[in-house]
């Protein structure tokens, strides 16, 4: 009786070796898959090599060296600039360069004009995170079901995956999306600390309670998606718009006093007031979404 083989690990190409992208690799290779690296600056690639990747003299023999190749460079330009002479025909191509939705879908496109199955990708980590099964990192997938379906194993080995769906945009829409709440909440964190810098109160014994606070609050969009999806922003409502205006007041009264600019908090306020002004102060605030959409008539 002999033991069963180890199945082969999928063979996977890297093109960009940044910070992110050595990270990337040695997931791989620590899990057993071989890896063809690239990287403009050849000197990046060294450390892999040592680790055990194969170095690639092009994008091109990169591509050429697995049917899977992953790519994280730059920006979108980068991309097309790395794989212009590269044949990718029979390739699936995995696009880990952040981007917006539309050259996604531009991306896309153009991949498949080649020959290429694609997907592209937008990575909810920073590099430490990425290989640590404990770190909560995971990246959205968004393109060709066939070929999520067929790597999906070897495309987690970094970290988690999300498919959110067929259209190539998806990934960078939800990516950019959460990246846009996380600038929001960063810019009150800010302010917060602004307010309270120039006083005995040490930043250390406040941010425990900035980041309790700020938990306890996150919750509330599960209450705004219900409202949007409802239509109806006057459901439930604890806390309505012409009340939340009138407080805002006092954050402004409270900047002043402490010599802090409002800069951060007025352009929100401001919205507020504009749907508080169309008619709406019974509602959630939720409903000013209607103020940011360019299309609407």
């Amino acid at each position: 009786m002999t033991d069963n083989p180890i199945a082969p690990r999928t063979p996977v190409s890297l093109l960009g070796t940044g910070a992110m992208g050595t990270a990337l690799a040695r997931a791989w290779l620590a899990a057993g898959h071989p890896v063809t690296v690239w990287n403009r600056t050849p000197a990046r690639t060294e450390r892999l090599a040592a680790e055990g990747a194969a170095v690639a003299a092009s994008a091109a023999d990169a591509v050429a060296a697995s049917r899977l190749v992953v790519v994280c460079l730059l920006d979108d330009a980068s991309v097309g600039e790395a794989l212009e002479d590269a044949d990718l025909s029979g390739r699936d191509l995995v696009n880990l360069t952040t981007g917006t939705p539309a050259q996604g879908r531009a991306r896309a496109a153009w991949a498949e004009a080649r020959g290429a199955r694609f997907l592209d990708a937008g990575i909810m980590a920073v590099p430490p995170m990425i290989g640590d099964a404990k770190s909560g990192a995971y990246v959205f997938y968004s393109g060709s079901p066939g070929l999520f379906e067929e790597h999906g194993d070897t495309l987690a080995v970094p970290a988690g995956t999300r498919y959110v769906g067929a259209d190539p945009g998806f990934a960078a829409l939800h990516d950019v999306a959460l990246l846009s709440a996380m600038s929001g909440m960063f810019a009150g964190v800010l302010h917060a600390f602004a307010l309270i810098r120039r006083e005995d109160i040490a930043p250390r014994d406040f941010a425990p309670l900035l980041v309790s606070w700020l938990g306890a609050m996150a919750p509330a969009a599960h209450k705004a998606a219900e409202h949007l999806e409802s239509g109806d922003f006057g459901k439930d409502v604890v806390s309505n718009l012409a009340m939340q205006v009138a407080g805002s007041a006092t954050l402004l009264a409270t900047a002043e006093e402490q010599a802090v600019s409002a800069e951060l908090l007025t352009p929100y306020m401001s919205l507020l007031e504009r749907w508080l002004a169309d008619g709406h102060g019974d509602e959630d605030t939720t409903g000013a979404v209607e103020l940011l959409d360019l299309r609407r008539e």
